[in-house]
């Protein structure tokens, strides 16, 4: 089938190249004209396993093309996917600007029947405003229906999560969308839950929330835990064996990141607010998941009388591994207190550090990115790691002792065992234990 998907971050590219990868016809459209140039050399503007091996596969096969031109991939499409971005405004609400633009975009461009299908993370509700917004706008005598598909990616495994998702739930209003829809995920051979838009909505949000549940559940459990000299770890390994738990999202650390936990949690808040429900459950999540985030820096206090001057080592920039993405990490709660407080950081992170050398430039902040592992920890008087990356779980205990003037670590994903760090002369604090 002929797709055209708009917006290239997460969710439009990683989509419009999977749904080349099993044989549909595809375009991608941006604003961007650079990024367009970039994307047809098979240069990804996201950091994501796998992707640009398939971008050039599918460009150079002739599968995928990407232009600015969102008139002409409009108006003979199919299906046009919306895959742009949902931002949250202040008050924690989603702010649904670019769904307007593309929408009327379509509105004015399509000259044949067609399915538009929403995969931006929107609030419940959305699809049927969005539908309404391209009739008021339509120029065309000709059939437009609009559709729900929320992507259920994890950053670092994005496109392996959309060709062998566990399921692929499409939300529609008649029989005609879910047949559309069903055809276009038919050469994925996934299994599709057929629900209603609304339904579909909500499952995505329900979705992400239970996880950032789980997520500040055990971070609250490991708090506890540690006043009363248990081990999380043994905690969870213990639960793990439940088939009602499972054995994921049961890592206690320092708090929850990316682009949809912190956002969808909020978004969820607001519309139970609007809809005069108090969504207790959530908000508490919203609430440990903050505190969790300077949980090693409160640590630190009590151990240190400042930070003036002293060469801080930090290990993990990007919300967890396997990503370039920042948004929400707790790096970005914690450097900007060290900074603050006179400390020396050096910071290392296998893909962040340009993301995060924008926002904190090297030559303007008492900040310093190194390349190795060992040139952050040289000299050290303190360590934080931030994210799990495999090049930091791959230190040995004994190097924190060899090149750290001051074997002090806080470990916020529990890396390490506290015994084996202990025996080396470390001092060494973790996350619930």
């Amino acid at each position: 089938m002929k797709i055209a998907v708009a917006g290239t971050g997460y969710v439009g590219l990683v989509a419009g190249v999977c749904f080349a990868e099993v044989g549909h016809s595809v375009v991608c459209v941006d604003i961007d004209e650079k990024k367009i140039l970039s994307m047809k050399q098979g240069i990804s503007p996201i950091y994501e396993a796998d992707l640009e091996k398939l971008m050039k596969k599918n460009y150079e096969g002739g599968r995928i093309d990407y232009t600015t031109d969102y008139e002409t991939a409009y108006k003979n499409a199919d299906a046009i996917f919306i895959g742009v971005g949902t931002p949250e405004r202040e008050n924690g609400s989603a702010d649904l600007t670019y769904i307007a633009t593309v929408a009327r975009q379509i509105a004015e461009s399509v000259i044949k029947d067609c399915l538009v299908v929403v995969k931006s993370t929107v609030p419940v509700g959305t699809n049927d405003k969005v539908e309404q917004f391209i009739k008021d706008f339509q120029k065309n005598n000709v059939h437009i229906e609009v559709a729900s598909n929320p992507e259920f990616l994890a950053q670092g495994t994005a496109v392996k999560d959309t060709l062998y998702a566990s399921r692929v739930i499409i939300g529609t209003n008649s029989k005609n969308a879910e047949s559309i829809l069903k055809k276009i995920y038919e050469p994925f051979h996934l299994p599709i839950v057929s629900v209603s838009r609304r339904s579909a909505e909500m499952i995505k949000y329900a979705s992400n929330d239970f996880l950032a549940l789980k997520l500040s559940y055990m971070n609250d459990i490991a708090n506890l835990c540690e006043l009363v000299g248990a081990d999380i770890q043994d905690v969870a390994l213990g639960m793990s064996y439940d088939n009602r738990i499972g054995n994921l999202f049961l890592n206690a650390g320092i708090g929850y990141g990316g682009s949809c936990f912190p956002k969808d949690t909020k978004a969820l808040v607001y519309l139970a607010k609007e809809n005069g429900y108090d969504l207790r459950t959530i908000q508490s999540a919203i609430e440990v998941n903050n505190d969790q985030k300077l949980l090693l820096m409160k640590k630190a206090a009590k151990r240190l009388i400042t930070f003036n001057g002293l060469k801080v080592a930090v290990l993990g920039l990007t919300f967890k591994p396997g990503t370039d993405d920042l948004r929400e990490a707790p790096s970005l709660e914690n450097i900007p207190i060290l900074l603050e407080q006179g400390a020396h950081v050096y910071a290392y992170d296998p893909v962040g550090k340009n993301n995060f050398e924008k926002r904190y430039p090297e030559n303007k902040n008492n900040i310093i990115y190194v390349e190795t592992i060992h040139e952050a920890l040289q000299g050290a008087n303190v360590c934080f790691i931030f994210t799990e990356w495999e090049e930091i779980k791959a230190i040995k205990p004994s190097d924190f002792k060899e090149y750290m003037q001051t074997p002090l670590v806080y470990d916020g994903r529990n890396i390490f065992g506290i015994s084996e760090m202990r025996n080396e002369g470390i001092e060494y604090y973790s996350i619930g234990r």
